[in-house]
């Protein structure tokens, strides 16, 4: 029996046949155990990596994806015997195969047989040509396995440099000059990756490309990122032009397990292409953080606070667009700020608390994390000013914004925090955090609505990112100017609510594809439910609108208007208190019509009291992008309510 995920997972039996692993679902399944390495893995772990929201009977589920992959993988197991691959382990499943019959397994011992052992170059290029795709190729939108993509594709690109590397130390490698060619255009940003192309090239008596090759390398590093080769890449220039680089024999020290090459580059580079939107925001974050794992392990603190902090670019949104990534940023911070201690470099702990403050969403926090989250924010605040620089404060100030959701009716105080952001901006010639400061405005004259205030800021972001090149602003002033049609599709003369989804429709189009899912998921259905509650019409029951994180606050009323009272008043019994973020407002919102529509004052008397000091706000506006109406409509639905009870 093998097992195979580097590419679409498979199983085969030991003559090469496949195996039918079953649908979708049993694969996931499968290919969860073989991340975990022979680890246990619980029951909830596997529901909450399957499911996004998982269904009334998600562990029943499991179970039966579990017994029939043991049938699948164990045809001919008699009756009664315990299962020998998926083994039931304390209160999970663990895979119990030898690692050389899993290829991910495999090719990790390989390469890290070949970090210490050259000899083994053979078997790393036979693993390395055993890669059949992405990892998890068709587990594409669970989280689990886009760590694991991200992971696994940062060891491919390690073993692909250094088996080029230890080709040439042992004398070979004329013949890499195709294939490290391709690598160095797909991943320009690693640095000794250009030096391994030379020395191939050199390798093959082509000097003269090799020093053009070089010299591209200085190019891209000094034209885009405004840095310098590092040394080695001088020095082997130096060496080609003097004709003394080795032939053979020249075993370049490797810095030992894992190491990822240029860092600095890496993260400068990230930070450049993060406001490109798309597939380049989806990389920039992904470079991020393969830049600070290589940092730390350097083991060199103060480089890799300032790879950590050197990402700052300005975010808008209370929800992360990874949170497995986020949290493994803020781990990697915290990890250098204590190891740092309480005297270490003021701008470096500055840097540190702000990434802190910024990464942790606070959407996605709980427990403990919300209050660690505020004190990074202020301590960052305190040190920035303290240190008079501009740059650092409108990085911090950036935390301190995402951590003021503490709870509804804040609007005013944030746009008191997007002025000083869009001051220091303008003073100092920081245009990413002028258009974040126009967009916080925004936002906040939104949550008041005062429309003609929040457009002008609109058409100043939009002002700006004409000259900065920031494709993301206009996806999100779209969104706005939707926001703004359905307002005024209720006044008299004003657009209808069918022109008003209709752009909608066309900001969504324009989302899908931005590379912002924490913002987008669930965003065009909670847009299109707060134009229905605008007009007093039912929440729309479309069954393939993806609610995303708004699901449990919009299901009561999508039950309602499916005539589904006693599904809904049980679904309004189980919602839980909104997270402190963009949308928390609304989320309350959405409680008080379920509430007062199935007369339940209890719960119209909880939301009433979340939303009092939001009383004159407009529910949803403080994202800039939706609208449910007035707060001050629902407080009036929800005081009838109580008041009935």
């Amino acid at each position: 029996m093998r097992i195979d995920v580097l590419g679409v997972v498979r199983a085969l039996r030991d003559d090469g046949s496949p195996v039918d692993l079953g649908g979708p679902r049993h694969r996931e399944v499968l290919a969860r155990l073989v991340a975990a390495e022979g680890r246990m893995v619980t029951t909830d772990t596997l529901v909450n990596d399957l499911w996004t929201v998982p269904p009334a009977r998600a562990v029943g589920a499991l179970r039966t994806f579990v017994a029939a992959l043991r049938r699948a993988l164990e045809p001919d197991r008699p009756p009664r015997n315990p299962p020998r691959v998926i083994v039931t382990e304390g209160p999970g499943y663990a895979l119990r195969l030898p690692r050389e019959d899993v290829d991910v397994h495999r090719f990790q011992d390989t390469l890290a047989r070949a970090r210490r052992h050259p000899d083994a170059v053979t078997d790393l290029g036979a693993a390395l040509a055993a890669w059949r795709g992405p990892a998890y190729a068709d587990v594409p939108g669970s989280a689990w396995a886009q760590r694991e993509r991200i992971r696994l594709e940062e060891l491919r690109l390690e073993g692909v440099e250094l088996r080029a590397r230890l080709l040439l130390d042992s004398g070979e490698g004329a013949d890499l000059v195709a294939g490290l060619g391709a690598h160095v255009a797909e991943h320009p940003w690693r640095e000794p990756a250009w030096g391994l192309l030379a020395r191939a090239q050199y390798r093959a008596g082509r000097r003269a490309d090799a020093l053009a090759t070089l010299r591209r390398a200085r190019a891209m590093l000094v034209n885009q990122l405004g840095l310098d080769p590092g040394a080695d890449l001088q020095r082997l220039e130096m060496e080609i032009l003097g004709g003394s680089v080795p032939l053979e024999g020249a075993r370049t020290a490797w810095a030992g397990p894992g190491v990822r090459f240029g860092p600095r580059t890496t993260v400068d580079l990230a930070r450049t292409l993060a406001l490109a939107g798309g597939g380049a925001l989806v990389h920039s974050r992904r470079d991020r953080l393969v830049a600070v794992q290589a940092a730390e392990r350097t083991g060199d603190l103060s480089l890799t606070a300032r790879i950590i902090g050197a990402y700052d670019v300005p975010a808008l949104w209370s929800r992360a667009d990874d949170p497995e990534q986020s949290r493994a940023v803020v781990a990697a911070a915290e990890r250098t700020l204590t190891a740092l201690g309480p005297d270490g470099p003021a701008d470096l702990s500055a840097r540190l608390l702000a990434t802190i403050a910024v990464e942790s969403r606070s959407a996605d926090l709980s427990g403990t994390e919300p209050g660690r989250a505020r004190q990074a924010a202020r301590r960052a605040e305190a040190l920035a000013r303290d240190l008079a620089d501009p740059a650092l404060l409108a990085f911090a100030l950036n935390g301190v914004f995402l951590q003021s959701f503490t709870r509804p009716g804040l609007a005013a105080a944030r746009d008191r925090t997007g002025a000083e952001i869009l001051d220091l901006a303008t003073r100092h010639d920081l245009p990413n955090f002028a258009v974040l400061g126009r967009f916080i405005r925004l936002q906040s004259a939104s949550a008041l609505g005062d429309l003609d205030t929040a457009t002008s800021h609109a058409e100043a972001a939009e002002q700006l990112a004409a000259t900065i090149e920031a494709p993301l602003v206009p996806v999100l002033t779209g969104w706005f100017r939707a926001r703004v049609t359905a307002a005024r599709s209720t006044e008299p003369g004003g657009p209808t609510a069918a022109t008003a989804a209709a752009h909608y429709r066309a900001a969504e189009n324009a989302l899908r594809t931005s590379g912002m899912p924490g913002l987008h998921r669930g965003l065009f259905p909670l847009a299109l439910l707060g134009l229905r509650l605008l007009h007093d019409r039912p929440a729309p029951t479309d069954p393939h609108l993806d609610w995303g994180p708004y699901r449990p606050w919009a299901r009561p009323l999508v039950l309602l208007a499916q005539d589904r009272t006693e599904e809904a008043r049980a679904a309004l019994a189980t919602v839980p208190d909104p997270p402190r973020d963009h949308m928390q407002e609304a989320m309350w919102c959405l409680t008080v019509r379920a509430a007062v529509r199935l007369g339940e004052p209890g719960i119209a008397a909880r939301a009433q009291a979340a939303l009092r000091d939001a009383c004159a706000e407009h529910a949803g506006a403080t994202s800039g992008m939706v609208t449910l109406g007035p707060v001050a409509r629902y407080l009036a639905e929800a005081e009838a309510c109580a008041g009935a009870g």
